[in-house]
């Protein structure tokens, strides 16, 4: 094959605009190369519900087969639904086409290998990258099988363990799909379950008639929000379209930032787990360092993103781990994330404590208050940051740079980083138990960040 340039590689996957970045040529390309890098015999496959995703995957599999692959093709899923194939079934790898919350106009390729280990851009993904590009690939001894598979009863199954089902209480729960793939899993769910759903833009749709589903959009809380108003409901759930993150509202509509979820679930992995590791992200940390030790345990930071998380879990075989941005990983589901398994511990926190989602959180919030991920758009992300350190790094109690840079005062926090997958710089801002001063810092940051809303 001719040489070619593919433009959609990230630090974690594989994402780009439909045909001019990711097209059929460029996916059995990736399959090919995949196969070359990985060299493994029996891969995971499987799909979300974009209109381009199943030629896609139709491309990528026979870029597979074509190397000697055995193709096992799960079909319509959500991300962690690979994830669990690919460690359930023993598999050599899986590869997830999804362009999760992007625009309908995009997709993309999340790839793992054995034990469901991701493939990101220090450990492998560049390397696929340019064999794709080159297009010169092994003439493999035989031509690969394909497979079709039904995973969903053993991802089910396993979904159910987290929970004690007798202890459930017949909560009202929201969920809204955002016309992605969740609402596939909460149907099959539902028959398990005690709570009634109500079901908002349920139905999954490529087109995304209702907007692209993205619950970090704050035009995409009105619908669950009125939903939950209107049937006085215990809690709201939304999912981005590949559902490996989800995010909560509480009983009166309040948007729960991801960061106090974490802090909830690691309370109660560590309730299960004395003495257990929890690994956290650099960019808010004062509420879970304060949770994990008092509760006994040891906080282990990572580096953010996905692929950095996971390794740290499998490194210190951490119990638990949680991102702000929504992203929580357990040891018991190959240290990968799940925007399944969060929402089902937290509506168990509920029915065992009876205290509303609210009263949970509500406590750590004003212990804690935080200004959440504010993006902007700025000509050098890298300038900026050594402008931001230059102001702030002299009087600081504590500088950490992790990720981006963390900056420490007695009172007050903030992280300033630029992001992973977007042309954008990140700044979180926190304090103990002030958010007077925290939202006076965060303007004072924005003041001299400047840029555009990203």
């Amino acid at each position: 094959m001719n040489p070619i340039t593919i433009q959609g590689f990230k630090a974690y996957d594989l994402r780009g605009r439909i045909p001019n970045e990711l097209n059929e040529d460029v996916a059995y390309r990736v399959g090919r190369a995949y196969a070359e890098f990985v060299k493994p015999k029996r891969v995971i496959v499987g799909r979300d519900i974009r209109l381009s995703s199943e030629l896609l995957g139709k491309a990528l599999e026979q870029g597979l087969l074509d190397s000697g692959v055995d193709v096992y093709d799960i079909g319509l899923c959500g991300t962690e639904v690979v994830y669990f194939a690919t460690f359930a079934r023993e598999m050599d790898g899986g590869i997830m086409v999804t362009a999760s919350h992007n625009p309908p106009d995009y997709n993309g390729m999340k790839f793992v290998r054995e034990g469901s280990r991701p493939i990101s851009g220090d450990n492998g993904l560049q390397d696929i990258r340019r064999i794709a590009e080159q297009g010169v690939f092994t003439k493999p001894s035989r031509v690969g099988e394909r497979f079709a598979v039904d995973i969903m009863p053993e991802y089910i199954e396993h979904l159910l363990t987290y929970v004690d089902r007798p202890k459930l209480k017949p909560l009202k729960v929201v969920v809204h799909a955002g016309n992605g793939g969740a609402g596939l899993i909460i149907d099959r769910l539902e028959q398990y379950l005690p709570f009634k759903f109500i079901k908002v833009h349920h139905e999954p749709d490529g087109t995304f008639p209702n907007g692209v589903p993205n619950p970090m959009l704050i035009e995409n809380h009105a619908a669950p929000v009125e939903a939950l108003r209107k049937h006085g409901a215990d809690c709201a759930i939304s999912w981005d379209g590949d559902y490996d993150r989800c995010f909560l509202f509480d009983e009166k509509g309040g948007f729960i930032e991801g960061y106090y979820i974490v802090g909830l679930l690691a309370a109660a992995f560590l309730q299960r787990n004395p003495g257990g590791r929890i690994v956290h992200d650099p960019r808010l940390t004062w509420n879970t360092l304060d949770i994990v030790q008092r509760m006994g345990g040891e906080a282990v930071q990572s580096k953010s993103g996905h692929a950095f998380i996971k390794a740290t879990m499998r490194d210190v075989d951490g119990v638990y781990g949680g991102e702000m941005s929504a992203h929580h990983y357990f040891r018991d589901f190959a240290y990968c994330d799940s925007g399944m398994i969060p929402w089902l511990l937290v509506t168990q926190l509920m029915c065992l404590s009876g205290k509303p989602l609210s009263e949970l959180v509500g406590e750590r919030i004003r212990m804690f208050p935080a200004s959440g991920e504010i993006n902007r758009r700025v000509p050098d992300a890298k300038r900026t940051i050594a402008e931001v350190l230059e102001k702030y790094g002299p009087m600081a109690k504590a500088l950490d740079h992790t990720d981006g840079v963390s900056v420490e005062f007695d009172q007050w926090r903030f992280n300033l980083r630029s992001s992973n997958t977007e042309p954008l710089i990140r700044l979180n801002v926190e304090s103990r138990g002030n958010e007077a001063l925290m939202r006076d810092k965060t303007a004072e940051l924005l003041a001299l960040v400047g840029g555009e809303p990203g």
